[in-house]
């Protein structure tokens, strides 16, 4: 089996797409040592067109491929999207619109985060061989088992997407999981900005001087890993961000002192543009430190015991409708029902309101309860004694 290693090859092949209702895709990266995912292979198929792209042949340019990622006219079906929606939007090749084969087996009742082969396996009897999933897909020449291992992969997912469309169709759940693919497309869940990079992590506290170095160390971090290519965790660990923001260490000596920073860190090539950016923050903490909604899920002492509730009820309701729980609500929504019962999110609205949410309230409000039946969870409405006058 033979890559696409031209520009010119990739064009013809790249027409043969075009026009097409659908085309399945899927890449092999590389990101363990480095920041940026280091794209090492394309994989495509629809109708009767099918190819592995080499992005790392001499001379490859990607543009027609990027082109049909653009073309809105044509649906891209992956696996476990995230990743590879990531990588295209680096290249400015956003691909929308979008159809996730395992955000699609959790709506039709195939578990959380169905794997690539255990969906094939299940919805078209065939046993994939993995033996070259974790492979060196950086290294050339690519084996014959590697693009047909890789190749497979969107053959399969071409047969897939068709079954596994109709039967959402079938079940009227093919809206269940429209707003779910359309936020994997969303640029915002992608941004490398610096200066939001504490956004993505868990501050622990709310005060003006935290959150200014908290934001600093963050963004320094970022820029720092952009612009080595190397990971956040190389730089320094999630949890040197929270010790430093805590103690705001403004020299070298006080740098060194943290548990969580490695010895000799101040001395590092690392160290002064670290506690350069700290001194910067601190010099204004109040302008600096962004805001930062606080959470409502302590806002009830009662609060953790109802959460726990509606974990069962969420549980119980998913199973009987046959779809992940994780697609109805997350733990997130939970908490935020369980302070308010006009809550700003998505599992008291629409679909998932019917399915859950209008439940988690009456559950709220005495009016259901949860009993255990045998080795189940039953949810029986609640029966109250009329009021006697007297």
């Amino acid at each position: 089996m033979t890559p696409i290693t031209t520009t010119a090859e990739l064009a013809v092949f790249c027409d043969k797409l075009k026009g097409q209702p659908f085309v399945a895709v899927d890449t092999e990266f590389m990101r363990e040592t480095t920041y940026w995912p280091r794209l090492c292979l394309i994989q495509a198929a629809a109708g009767s067109a099918e190819a592995c792209i080499d992005p790392l042949a001499e001379g490859m340019d990607l543009e027609p491929f990027l082109e049909i990622m653009r073309d809105e006219t044509i649906l891209k079906v992956f696996h476990a999207a995230r990743q590879d929606v990531e990588i295209f939007n680096n290249l400015n090749a956003m691909p929308r619109p979008l159809f996730d084969t395992q955000v699609a087996g959790m709506a039709a009742g195939f578990g959380e985060q169905i794997a690539y082969d255990a969906l094939v396996r299940q919805m078209l009897k065939i046993e994939l061989d993995k033996s070259s999933r974790f492979t060196d897909w950086a290294r050339r020449p690519l084996s014959d088992n590697q693009l047909t291992y890789a190749l497979a992969d969107v053959t399969h997912l071409a047969a897939l997407y068709p079954i596994l469309h109709d039967r959402l169709a079938t079940e009227g759940r093919l809206g269940w999981v429209t707003d779910e693919m359309a936020n994997l497309t969303d640029p915002a869940i992608y941004d490398v900005e610096p200066e939001n990079a504490w956004k993505r992590l868990r501050p622990r506290k709310h005060t003006a001087k935290y959150m200014a170095v908290y934001k600093a160390v963050a963004a320094w971090r970022e820029r720092t890993a952009q612009s080595r290519d190397q990971p956040r965790g190389r730089i320094v660990k999630d949890e040197a961000i929270d010790e430093i923001a805590t103690q705001a260490p403004t020299d070298a000596d006080q740098l060194d002192r943290l548990r969580s920073v490695p010895k000799g860190f101040s001395g590092s090539r690392f160290g002064p543009d670290l506690l350069a950016a700290i001194r910067e923050a601190l010099k204004d903490p109040e302008a600096y430190a962004p805001v930062v909604e606080r959470s409502r899920t302590s806002a009830s002492p009662a609060a953790g015991a109802v959460v726990e509730l509606l974990k069962v009820l969420l549980k119980a309701r998913a199973e009987e409708a046959g779809v992940a729980s994780k697609l109805i609500a997350t733990v997130a929504d939970l908490e935020q029902i369980a302070n308010d019962d006009d809550a700003d999110t998505s599992a008291l609205k629409g679909w998932r309101r019917e399915a859950f949410g209008e439940d988690a309230l009456r559950l709220k409000r005495g009016e259901l309860a949860l009993v255990l039946d045998g080795a189940r969870v039953r949810v029986v409405e609640v029966r109250r004694a009329p009021k006697t006058a007297g």
